[in-house]
């Protein structure tokens, strides 16, 4: 027997995980540690129910409600613990949260997820919309109808949640205009900015793409590019960038530079081998995958693998998935699906059109269904696999 194994049995009690963050990632190793029956988990989230970030920019034009009950993808006997993490006490092993209350841990599922990037260019915080969280839906729908029908509408930022957000709004008859920051899709290949590119034609929205396409400045009616150019805008939705939690940092725990747990291909903390990290929040290796639900779903069920794997008295093994693509939906009627080689490098193969809108949708749906059938029987998930270049990328870097 290992010595955690045998400290669980001496107490008479179960091994107790807590998971905080209660998106797709934590979800998912929630659902995941249940293969053991002799783990209690709790789940800490500091709202009342599972929040899909993929459809945020639906919740803007009301075509959905971008949430969805955590009855439904949450397993029997997961203790869901409504309360904000406010520090974690390695030490001790502890969490303490907001409300003053606190959770001791035997291990602890790190998943706090991604948040959008600070506004830090003069004016956007206080006059622009940021659309990461969900709490930013109402304000931002507020902010559109109290606006004229007509009124100019500025996205910044062209990655998929800008696209996704101006093709939503343009699609409702709004007159907007994007924003890049650069490049429109940074991640698509060429042929797949061309289609992108045509949709937004059609939808007419304008495209503000290259060098100087960079907001330097947000004010009330307008934002004033590094150029000098003054785009007229009665609501600024910003979309450009994400950043992560500072929770671990803190807590005194090692990051990367941008706050993410940094961990080893196990996913588990460099500083400590109770603690286990998962989701846009961990950076194994210090080299982060892709911040997507394609990245954070797999990942959970491999940060719970790690926990069982160590409480097994075995050893865990290194994170080992794959990436299909990107899925971006540019209105209700249309979409983008960027095929990529299993590393994630974008491919010139593309599908666009309703095809690709149908796709998207089924993607979303399909994620909840991922979630919601591990809930159900903890072990059916799995994943695309992949990882030889990672595996030569981890072990070219110096030991720590």
């Amino acid at each position: 027997m290992t010595e955690a194994r045998t400290h669980r049995t001496r107490r008479g009690q179960k091994t107790h995980v807590v998971v905080i963050g209660g998106g797709y990632a934590g979800v998912m190793a929630a659902n995941h540690l249940r293969l053991d029956d002799d783990v209690a988990v709790t789940l800490i989230n500091p709202r009342p129910q599972f929040v899909e970030r993929i459809r945020l920019h639906q919740l803007v034009t009301g075509s959905d409600d971008s949430v969805v009950d955590y009855d439904t993808v949450l397993g029997d006997g997961i203790t869901l613990v409504v309360d904000a993490a406010d520090h974690i006490d390695a030490a001790a092993r502890r969490v303490e949260l907001a409300s003053g209350t606190t959770l001791d841990y035997d291990y602890l599922i790190y998943a706090v997820g991604s948040t959008g990037a600070a506004l830090t260019v003069p004016g956007a915080a206080e006059f622009a919309h940021p659309i990461s969280e969900y709490e930013h839906g109402e304000p931002l729908r507020a902010a559109l109808a109290a606006a004229a029908g007509d009124a100019p509408i500025v996205v910044v930022g062209a990655g998929p949640t800008g696209m996704e957000v101006a093709a939503e709004l343009a699609e409702g008859g709004r007159r907007v205009t994007l924003v890049c920051g650069s490049v429109l899709g940074p991640y698509l290949s060429t042929a797949g900015r061309r289609t992108a590119a045509k949709r937004f034609a059609r939808l007419g929205v304008t495209v503000l793409d290259g060098p100087d396409a960079v907001v330097a400045a947000v004010h009330p009616d307008a934002v004033t590019l590094a150029d000098g150019r003054r785009v007229p805008s009665a609501v600024t939705v910003w979309t450009a960038g994400f950043g992560v939690p500072d929770l671990a940092a803190r807590s005194g725990l090692t990051t990367d530079r941008i706050g993410r747990l940094l961990t080893d291909e196990t996913l588990t903390s460099v500083d400590d081998d109770r603690i286990v990290a998962a989701g846009d929040a961990s950076a194994p290796s210090d080299l982060p995958l892709r911040m997507s639900c394609q990245a954070a779903i797999p990942l959970g069920a491999q940060a719970a693998n790690t926990v069982l794997s160590r409480i097994a008295g075995t050893e865990p093994k290194a994170i080992n998935q794959a990436f299909t693509g990107q899925c971006i939906s540019l209105g209700r009627d249309a979409g983008l699906i960027q095929i990529a080689h299993l590393d994630d490098r974008a491919m010139r193969l593309h599908i666009g059109g309703r095809l690709a809108a149908s796709i998207k949708e089924q993607v979303c749906r399909g994620t909840i269904s991922f979630l919601s059938r591990e809930a159900r029987k903890p072990g059916s998930y799995f994943w695309l696999k992949g990882g030889k270049r990672r595996q030569r990328l981890a072990e070219a870097l110096p030991v720590r």
